[in-house]
Parts: C-alpha cells; sequence; structure tokens
C-alpha cells in the first residue's frame, strides 16, 4: 500500500506539470481572441480558478458515493488528456467561424462581448472542472489506504502537486513553447496525461480501502461553526494570496523586465514557494496539538513576511544594477541573468509563499480531525480558489488603480493578519482573545507603519534597472507616476527640456518640449507614423492608431485637414493620463472633435466594432515585452486586413536596436504572407516604419500639402522642408528585401509558434542589433537601385546635421561631398557635413591623386567619396563626378588609379556588363590596394553580373573569390545578399 501512495505522489507531481501547462497555454490561445485588456486576463484567471472551484466542490459532494475514487481520478485525467489533444483544431474552427460569421451578425457590441467570453468559457471551463476534481479525488484516495496519516498524505500532495506545476511552468516556457510551439506543447501535456491515467488506472485496478465517513459528531454547533470558520478562512487566504501574487509580479516586473521568461520566472517561484511550505509541513501536521492555534500564527505571520517582501523588493533593484555590473550582456550570460531573476523572485516571495503553502494542507487537517470526512478536502479547495478568483478581481480592478502596488500588498497582509487573529479567538488557549488582540494590535501597526514608510520612490520604481543596470538613476525628476491596470506609468522630465513616458521601467516616447532645440529621434518616429499615409494616401479619411505613447503621432495626424475621425486604441488608461504631461506639443488629441479613445486590446477593438478604416498605424511597445510579439504574428496582420478599406494603407513601427536580424525576419515573413507588398523607412538609426497593401504595391509619397499649414509646421520641426527628404528614408520594398533574409530561415512569427516572443528577450539583453536592413542602405555601391527600383528618391541638397537617420546622412554627405567637389572655391573646412569636409579636404590637396604613387591616405579618401557618392547620390549628379572626374585636375599617372576611376565610372554608368568586365579582369589580377579594395571589387562583380541577368556567372565568381577575401566568413549583409540573389 505504501509503495502505491509513493507512486502517486509521483504521478501527481506530473498531473501538476501538465496542469500548469494548460494554465499557460490557455491563456495564451484565450487572449488571442479576447485580447490582452485587464479584463480578458482576469477572464482567463477567472474561468481557470472557477471551474476549479466547481470541479472541487462536486467532488467533496460526489467523492462518497464512489467506491473507487483512484479509477474516478484516472478517468478524468484520461478525459484531460483527450480534451488536451484536440483544442488547437476547436479553437481555430470556433475563432475563425466567430469572426467570419457570428460577430459581423451580432450587430451590438454588448451582444458581441457577451458571446466571446461565452465561447472562451465553453472552450476550457469543462477540462477546468475536471482538473479541479483530480485534487479532492486522488486525495481521497490516499487517505482511504493511509488514514493514519491523512496529514502527511495531504502536504505531501499539495507538495508534488505544486513543484511539478512549478517546474512545467519554466520547462513550458524555455522548451516546450519554442520547440513545438502552443499546438505541440498542448498536445504533449495531453499525451502525458492519458499515460499518467493508464498508470492510475492500472493500480486502480488492485482495489481501494472503503471511504473515510464523517464522524457521527460531525454535526455539532462548534464543529458546524469550526467548518465555517475554515471555509471562510480558505476563501480569505486565497484572496489575500492571490494579491501577493498579482502585485509582486507587478512589482518585480520593474526590476526583472516585463518578458514572457520573466513572467513564467516569477510564477515558477510563487508556486514553489506554496510547494515548500507543503513539503515542510507534511512530518509535523498530525502531531500539531492545536492546529486552530497554529492556523492563526501561520496567518499572521504570512501577513508580516508579506510586509517585508517591501523591503525586500526596496534592495532588488540594487541587487540586479549589482547582476548586470557583473555579468556580460552576451548568449551566454543570459542564462545566468535569468538564474538571478529567479533569485530574486524567491527572495521576494519566498517566506511569504513557504507560509501560504502551509495553510490548506493545514485547513483540510483540522476539518478531518473534526470528522468532516473526505469531502472536507474539496470544500476547503473549493473555498480557497473561489478567494483566488475574488482576489485577482480585487486586485486588478479595485487596488492597483485605486491604491498603488505598494498599498495593495499592504492590505493584502491586514487581511491575511486579520484572519489569523480571527482564527486565535476559536483556539483552545485559554488566553486565546488575548493573544488575538495582540496579534491584531501588532499586525495593523506594522501594516500602518509600513504604510506610510517613505520607500519605493518613483524614480527608483521607474529607473528600468533590467534594462540601463541602475537602481537609482539621474535621468530626471519624476512629475507623474501610477500604477494602473496593466502596467505602472511614470512620465519623467530629463535634462535638455526633453520628456519622456515610460511603461514598466521602459521609455517609450520622449519628445523635447522646447522646439528651439533640435527633435529627439522619438519625435521622427511618432511624427511619420502619421506622416507617412498622409502624403501617401492625402485623400484618407478614416484613421486607427493603436498605441497612444505621447499622443504625437495623433497630434500629427490631427494637424491635417484630411482626416475625419481617429480612433486611438490604447490598452491602459494611465497612458493617456501621464501624456498630457507634454502640453503643448500634443494638444489636439485630448481637445480635437475627430479625436476618439478606446481602452482595450488592438485585437479585442477590431474584432468587437468591425469598422474599415483607409488607415491603420500601429505602434505597439516593444516585442520582448509579454504579450505584444502578437501585435507582430501573421494572425494580426491577417486579421489586420480585414479591417483595412479598398486601397488603405497599414503602418506599423519596428525596432533594430535590442533585436537581431532574425527576429526582423521573423516580423516581416509574417508581414509578407498576408500582404501583396510593404515598402520600409527609416525614421532613425533605431527605428524603421513599414507601409503595407493588401493589394498592388505601396505607392510613393506625393508632394509636400503646402496648404496645410499645421501639417508643415510638424515636417518642418524634424528638418523636413521637401518630400524627397522623406521618401529618400525607403530602404526598400518586399520584393527588394526577401532575399536579404531568406538566408536567415527564420520561422515566421505566428500566435502559435510564438517565436519573436520568446527570443526577443535574449536579444533585448544581449543589447543585439538587427543590422542587415541599414547595412544594405549604407552599402558602398547602388544595390537595390540596380537590382529592382532604378527610380530611388535621393536628396538633392544637405539637410540639417541633427536629422538622424543613417540613409538620410550618408545621402546628405554625398550630396556635400558633390557640391565640394564641383566647386573649387568652396572650402571642406567650413563645411557642415564633417565627414564630406574631411574626404574633401584630402582630394582636393594639390595633386593628390596626380602622382606616379599617391599617397595611402588619399587612396582611401578617394574610395570612400567613391563609396558615399556612387550608392547614395542621384545619378545625374554623381555621373560628372566620376566619369568626367574634371575636379581632379590632371590625368593620374598611376595605374591604380586609373583602374579605380575606371570602375567608379562603370558604377557611376550603371552599365552592369562593364562593372563585370571591369572588376572580374581586376581580379584575376595580381593583387594591388589590399583587401579593402579586393572586396569592393568582389561586390562590384556580383552586382554588374546579377544586374546584367548573369546570375551563374556571379555564383562562380563568389565561389572562387569569397573565401580569398573573406576568409573566416564573416561579411557584411549586403555581401550576403549579393551572393545569394538570384
Amino acid at each position: 500500500m505504501k509503495r502505491d501512495i509513493r507512486l502517486l505522489f509521483a504521478l501527481f507531481t506530473l498531473s501538476g506539470f501538465t496542469g500548469l501547462i494548460y494554465e499557460s497555454v490557455w491563456s495564451h490561445y484565450l487572449r488571442l481572441f479576447l485580447g490582452a485588456a485587464a479584463f480578458s486576463q482576469s477572464f482567463v484567471l477567472a474561468a481557470f480558478m472557477g471551474g476549479m472551484a466547481l470541479g472541487a466542490w462536486l467532488a467533496s459532494r460526489w467523492s462518497v458515493r464512489f467506491a473507487n475514487l483512484l479509477a474516478a481520478y484516472g478517468w478524468i485525467e484520461a478525459a484531460i488528456g483527450v480534451a488536451a489533444l484536440i483544442f488547437h483544431e476547436l479553437f481555430v474552427l470556433l475563432t475563425r467561424v466567430s469572426l467570419d460569421h457570428v460577430i459581423p451578425a451580432l450587430g451590438s457590441p454588448d451582444a458581441v462581448e457577451v458571446y466571446k467570453y461565452s465561447l472562451c468559457a465553453l472552450l476550457i471551463v469543462p477540462q477546468t472542472v475536471l482538473l479541479g476534481m483530480t485534487f479532492p479525488l486522488l486525495s481521497g484516495a490516499v487517505i482511504r489506504r493511509g488514514p493514519q496519516e491523512s496529514g502527511h498524505h495531504l502536504a505531501m500532495l499539495y507538495f508534488t502537486n505544486s513543484i511539478g506545476a512549478a517546474v512545467g511552468a519554466l520547462v513550458s516556457a524555455f522548451l516546450l513553447i519554442g520547440w513545438l510551439g502552443m499546438p505541440g506543447t498542448m498536445r504533449v501535456a495531453g499525451l502525458l496525461n492519458l499515460l499518467l491515467a493508464a498508470a492510475v488506472l492500472a493500480i486502480a485496478h488492485r482495489g481501494e480501502p472503503a471511504s473515510l465517513a464523517p464522524a457521527a459528531g460531525g454535526t455539532t454547533r462548534a464543529m458546524t461553526y469550526t467548518v465555517r470558520l475554515f471555509l471562510a478562512g480558505a476563501f480569505v487566504t486565497g484572496l489575500a494570496s492571490f494579491i501577493y501574487e498579482i502585485v509582486w509580479i507587478r512589482m518585480l516586473s520593474l526590476v526583472l523586465g516585463s518578458s514572457f521568461h520573466a513572467f513564467e520566472l516569477m510564477l515558477s517561484a510563487f508556486i514553489t514557494g506554496l510547494a515548500l511550505g507543503g513539503l515542510w509541513i507534511r512530518r509535523r501536521i498530525d502531531h500539531i496539538a492545536d492546529p486552530v492555534r497554529f492556523a492563526g500564527v501561520v496567518q499572521v505571520l504570512m501577513g508580516l513576511a508579506a510586509l517585508l517582501t517591501i523591503f525586500v523588493y526596496h534592495w532588488t533593484f540594487d541587487w540586479m544594477a549589482w547582476a548586470l555590473g557583473v555579468l556580460q550582456k552576451s548568449d551566454s550570460a543570459y542564462v545566468p541573468f535569468n538564474l538571478f531573476s529567479h533569485a530574486l523572485a524567491f527572495a521576494v516571495m519566498l517566506p511569504t509563499t513557504f507560509l501560504a503553502g502551509i495553510t490548506l494542507p493545514l485547513f483540510t487537517q483540522v476539518l478531518l480531525r473534526g470528522g468532516r470526512g473526505e469531502r472536507a478536502i474539496g470544500q476547503v479547495y473549493a473555498a480557497n480558489t473561489l478567494g483566488s478568483i475574488a482576489g485577482v478581481l480585487i486586485a486588478v480592478h479595485l487596488l492597483l488603480p485605486e491604491t498603488g502596488l505598494k498599498l495593495a500588498l499592504v492590505l493584502g497582509a491586514s487581511t491575511d493578519m486579520l484572519l489569523g487573529a480571527w482564527i486565535l479567538r476559536y483556539t483552545l488557549e485559554p488566553r486565546r482573545r488575548g493573544h488575538a488582540f495582540a496579534a491584531l494590535i501588532i499586525g495593523m501597526l506594522a501594516a500602518a507603519v509600513t504604510a506610510r514608510i517613505e520607500i519605493l520612490d518613483p524614480e527608483r520604481l521607474s529607473s528600468g534597472v533590467f534594462r540601463y543596470g541602475r537602481a537609482a538613476p539621474d535621468f530626471g525628476r519624476v512629475v507623474f507616476y501610477r500604477d494602473g491596470k496593466t502596467a505602472s506609468v511614470a512620465v519623467r522630465s530629463q535634462p535638455g527640456g526633453i520628456v519622456a513616458i515610460i511603461t514598466n521601467g521602459k521609455p517609450d516616447a520622449a519628445i523635447r518640449l522646447d522646439t528651439d532645440f533640435p527633435p529627439t529621434p522619438d519625435e521622427y518616429t511618432m511624427s511619420l507614423v502619421a506622416a507617412l499615409p498622409l502624403l501617401i494616401k492625402p485623400e484618407a479619411k478614416t484613421f486607427a492608431n493603436i498605441g497612444w505613447g505621447s499622443g504625437l503621432t495623433t497630434e500629427v495626424a490631427l494637424s491635417h485637414s484630411g482626416p475625419a475621425e481617429i480612433d486611438s486604441i490604447e490598452i491602459e488608461p494611465a497612458m493617456v493620463t501621464g501624456a498630457q504631461a507634454f502640453a503643448p506639443r500634443v494638444l489636439r488629441p485630448y481637445h480635437d472633435r475627430r479625436s476618439h479613445v478606446f481602452f482595450e486590446d488592438a485585437k479585442s477593438y477590431f474584432a468587437r466594432y468591425g469598422k474599415r478604416y483607409d488607415v491603420i498605424m500601429a505602434e505597439p511597445s516593444n516585442p520582448w515585452v509579454n504579450g505584444v510579439a502578437s501585435l507582430f504574428s501573421s494572425e494580426f496582420y491577417r486579421d489586420t486586413k480585414r479591417y483595412l478599406a479598398p486601397g488603405g494603407l497599414f503602418v506599423q513601427w519596428l525596432q533594430v536596436y535590442e533585436f537581431n536580424d532574425q527576429l526582423l525576419a521573423s516580423i516581416l515573413g509574417a508581414l509578407g504572407e498576408n500582404f501583396s507588398d510593404y515598402e520600409i523607412y527609416e525614421s532613425n538609426p533605431g527605428d524603421l516604419l513599414v507601409v503595407a497593401v493588401a493589394e498592388g504595391r505601396v505607392p510613393r509619397p506625393g508632394s509636400l500639402p503646402l496648404k496645410e499649414r499645421g501639417f508643415l509646421e510638424q515636417l518642418d520641426r524634424l528638418g523636413i522642408k521637401r518630400v524627397e527628404e522623406i521618401s529618400a528614408r525607403s530602404l526598400g520594398t518586399k520584393r527588394q528585401l526577401e532575399p536579404l533574409f531568406a538566408p536567415l530561415a527564420a520561422p515566421v512569427n505566428s500566435d502559435f509558434r510564438p517565436f519573436v516572443q520568446l527570443e526577443a528577450a535574449r536579444a533585448r539583453f544581449e543589447g543585439s542589433r538587427a543590422q542587415g536592413l541599414l547595412s544594405l542602405a549604407v552599402a558602398p555601391l547602388p544595390i537595390l537601385e540596380m537590382t529592382g527600383d532604378a527610380s530611388r528618391a535621393h536628396l538633392k541638397a544637405p539637410v540639417p546635421d541633427y536629422v538622424p537617420a543613417l540613409r538620410i546622412r550618408r545621402q546628405s554627405a554625398a550630396a556635400e561631398i558633390a557640391r565640394l567637389l564641383a566647386n573649387r572655391a568652396a572650402d571642406p573646412l567650413q563645411s557642415p557635413e564633417k565627414l564630406a569636409g574631411e574626404i574633401v579636404l584630402v582630394l582636393k590637396y594639390p595633386g593628390a591623386l596626380c602622382g606616379d604613387a599617391p599617397s595611402k591616405t588619399a587612396l582611401e579618401q578617394l574610395q570612400l567619396a567613391a563609396e558615399v557618392t556612387l550608392s547614395s547620390l542621384d545619378p545625374q549628379y554623381a555621373r560628372p563626378l566620376w566619369i568626367e572626374h574634371k575636379w581632379i585636375g590632371c590625368a593620374p599617372r598611376s595605374q591604380h588609379v586609373r583602374d579605380r576611376l575606371d570602375i567608379y565610372a562603370a558604377v557611376a554608368a550603371r552599365d552592369p556588363r562593364a562593372m563585370l568586365a571591369r572588376s572580374r579582369a581586376l581580379l584575376a589580377g595580381p593583387a594591388a590596394g589590399g583587401d579593402a579594395w579586393g572586396r569592393y571589387l568582389l561586390g562590384t562583380a556580383l552586382l554588374g553580373a546579377h544586374a546584367a541577368g548573369e546570375h551563374a556567372e556571379a555564383q562562380e565568381i563568389w565561389s572562387r573569390y569569397s573565401r580569398a577575401f573573406y576568409p573566416g566568413g564573416d561579411m557584411p549583409p549586403y555581401m550576403i545578399y549579393l551572393a545569394n540573389l538570384k
């Protein structure tokens, strides 16, 4: 019998493992349909916990009727496994039918909401009811086999199930979803459940002892009150524990970052603490003389421990700063970073969760000792689960937005201590009333002191220590701070007149309010998101904007008279409130009648209203933030396309900082699956803007609207006075850029295979950068122009030096080099373009290129001048420089200089066959000019071959010379592009 019990403990560990996988993956699935808004998150938790509570209650009612509880448990595990195997197909079928047919027919937004929540309840509540039955049934089965150690067995079951869940959280987040995707992870869990069921049914086949019936005295008045007391206590401690969980996760997100992996680490730490508490009590629970008194003391200590977590949490900022100072930001350090993050979560949560893990076995044992029989197990479990639901709803919808993180935790701790004092009144101790009063006074005094103590200042909470490695930075003064339902929002006034809005420690937007000084890089992104569609589609009337940020995007759109309505969809109301600090730069979104704000998740909003827009603009947070990657998925793009009017534009912000080329390729692959064409523009060196269309090709921006004074003022703020200063930011179209990313073989980002969500946090930690696209944009040869788009826009004159885009800076330098070389009287030292001035200063030195052996510096500057101008200057201005090259002032005697000029002339003439022939001849001859010159010849030969249609010749040249010039295989992305072009 004992051997069977030990085996059942092991099997229940597996049950906990799969149960947590279900909870995690179900949450991901349902958010895809409901959205990630606070109400949706609350519903997922409430449905999960509500089903568990109902299942536990049913088990408590029915368990005494079952002759073989273990067999019933086994069949329930089998049913859970079967449901998991078919869940994905059922979800896809029902949600697709809903979006295509049911929701459009409902009409009323309220009816749509009722339908969506009802469907999601139908999808998971049956399984959660079954899950809720598992613990009471197996507990009863185990206790029937060893009633003399009922407390020990209960505690062990809590421990094994919880520790399995903790491991399940980590394995699913860090391994299974990445390997198998969400459907595969569900199926693996389902198969494990079926194997578990088979093992359990084999044991059940041996028979089972009789049920543990309620004692004859179990209905006395005293016992009835004890039952009510401990069932109410189970409810209250569940309520307090989930207030802790919600608050801790929000608090630790400010220290660990709000990534998917960070969330799972926190969840694992929470559950592990519960498991360890159950493990500790298992050998003591059957020998506690006064379990009521013990339970009361545990509740008081739990509340005090929860108060102490505020002080521990304060120090976690310093500990994280220390760790980031020690760890190198590299791939090998990402695992230690996560381990340290896990340790910080334990430091905050473990004392309180350890005590919480003691309570349920203890409460259940009190009722079992009182003669309640097996049904006590399900009753306590159900009451605790219902309390958990109440804790989630109260924390998310009341405490966080109304009191903030600190006071929410204090109120949760006070609830536990009040419960403890209440329980102490009913112990066997003669001085119980005095002890209860003392506990009450001590607890409330500790709560009051903690609430009033000055700790966790807004500067620390908004520091972004997980990103910057500084616990108390001197970034500036926080002028606004609020803990909203979904995020903690701060507004910081920084040096230089800059105001930034910060979400969970991560800056989302920064604006310089003093317009006498240059704009911030963010201003280019936020302004161009609105300016691009207004120039490409000036007749557009209806706009949707996903993400409020600073409100500047809506401000720019409203500065134009064209838009008739702009609907902004923002998930967190505190963002819109905090962004009022950007006045007077941002005023129109708050006062213009065309502006409407909807506080909702974007997917949920579009599905609810079904409106179609001429332009949809998307500026979500960074993809590494938990849940945000679903706004960069193939399914999101597919559904968003449904809400574009004919000829509509989809405009989205993308990042290249704290990212990598494979992640960017994954997003663009998802975009390319759903839109016929897209074009990518650079707003600044770290940010991109993509414009996509469902049909045809993306139109080019038209001329600036001279009658729109407000709109032109917004562009003038960015130093933009001509339309080519926007058009020249184009980095390429879908057809041009797909060969750049094809060699990476990145999986398409999908809701069901969330590659970006899983990998973006690693890129953020490493501080890596997606370099391929910008490398191609500033390549030393006109690659995209000659391989796909001869009509690329170019600057005709330099732009102000504060304009940050790399391609614009490159074109500005090219225009200035051309001007300085063409004008003999121009002084390079007076040039506002430093790069151009340095190059021309050397080349204008008398006789720099005329002698038999020009200096190395002269050759280097000649090469640099050619690379910049030939790739980034309008061909009509490049031809005189490199075909006539009168600016040299002589006929160069050096054969090496003449060879270079011949190559440059072929590129300037855009003559692919001359480029191929001349560079191939020089590659075959003796090396001259070093590897840099040889690599340029190789690139010229490849480009010439591809542009001439000689792709096989390009492959042959690459095979022959690539190892000589790139012996280590490390080459710039533009060379990889040329090597793989077909």
